[in-house]
């Protein structure tokens, strides 16, 4: 399947988006964002940006504030999801200008429309920043 879950997280460990492509209790994304949380915010910069836990592999980003950390399969090319979270972020940035922890929380049914303008079933479907963004414009123009 590829990506099973992607999160933003701030440098506090509090989750701003969680979005999950394979089913698990609540109890379960809790126990495990948080094992994942502390994993990698207790990492220096020095470190690379891909860590094993459980039975996925874990590529993270920090951009300013904001950890980007998405979960994949084993066999997944860390590489590609680096690239895929590095579009991500220049996604939301051309649409937020800049994009922020509160552009997140203010905005969080956008931040997640455009993830899923992306992904879909963990499968990375839309490269195309100007076609993620373009339902979301259209939204807003109606308003």
């Amino acid at each position: 399947m590829g990506i099973r879950f992607v999160l933003l997280v701030n440098k506090q460990g509090q989750t701003r988006l969680a979005q999950y492509y394979e089913y698990l209790t609540l109890e379960e994304r809790r126990a495990l964002e948080g094992e994942i949380v502390r994993k990698c915010l207790a990492r220096n910069e020095q470190q690379c940006s891909f860590v094993e836990h459980r039975n996925y592999k874990i590529v993270y980003r920090r951009y300013a504030s904001l950890f980007f950390l998405v979960g994949v399969d084993n066999d997944e090319n860390e590489l590609a999801i680096l690239e895929f979270i590095h579009l991500l972020v220049e996604t939301m940035d051309r649409h937020f200008g800049n994009v922020c922890e509160l552009d997140i929380m203010f905005h969080l049914e956008k931040a997640h429309f455009m993830l899923e303008e992306m992904v879909m079933n963990g499968c990375i479907v839309e490269t195309s920043k100007s076609n993620i963004l373009s339902p979301i414009q259209l939204m807003d123009k109606g308003f």
